[in-house]
């Protein structure tokens, strides 16, 4: 037999099965975290662990890249630049790295303005990693990197879901029409 008669002789495909509804979500779902999903909520399923290892890397990343600057610093000292372009290239990364580290804790207590500028300073804080890092390993021996700021959003939309779902009672169709005034 030629594979179209086979074609022809095979039954039918079946419907597909209907996937079942989205379930409809009690409430409003939490963030997730950089590192730590959403075992913040309820410091779960290894939020310690995972806190521990995010202080303890972000250190070993600020450590390493001290050291790979100097590095850099000994090159310009071996190529004989100058003080002048030495000590500019020191004061440069202390500078990004003091901005970088403001801004960064900054972003863990509060959500940047849509209008902002920090567009305009991912130059100047990808040149101050070394101020991110440690602005990660500071915080993460309290807590997870913006937790408090998504915690605050999140108790914020269970009450207002709560509220809003508190206020909804009977069958909406049996009320009676408003009177007009």
């Amino acid at each position: 037999m030629s594979d179209d008669n086979q074609r022809d002789q095979s039954t039918p495909a079946e419907p597909a099965a209907q996937a079942p509804a989205p379930a409809v979500p009690a409430g409003p779902e939490p963030e997730a975290i950089r590192f730590f999903g959403t075992t913040w909520v309820n410091h779960d399923r290894g939020y310690a662990l995972r806190r521990v290892g995010v202080a303890i890397g972000s250190l070993a990343g600020a450590v390493s890249a001290a050291y790979l600057l100097r590095f850099a610093y000994e090159g310009l000292e071996i190529g004989n630049v100058g003080p002048f372009l030495s000590i500019s290239v020191v004061v440069l990364f202390a500078i990004a790295s003091s901005i970088a580290f403001a801004k960064t804790w900054e972003s863990f207590s509060r959500r940047p303005a849509p209008s902002s500028d920090e567009a305009a300073l991912k130059g100047l804080k990808a040149i101050g990693f070394i101020g991110s890092l440690i602005a990660y390993f500071l915080r993460a021996l309290f807590e997870a990197p913006g937790e408090k700021l998504r915690r605050a959003e999140y108790e914020r939309a269970k009450t207002e879901f709560e509220r809003r779902r508190s206020s909804r009672t009977g069958n909406p169709a049996a009320r009676r029409p408003k009177r007009k005034k």
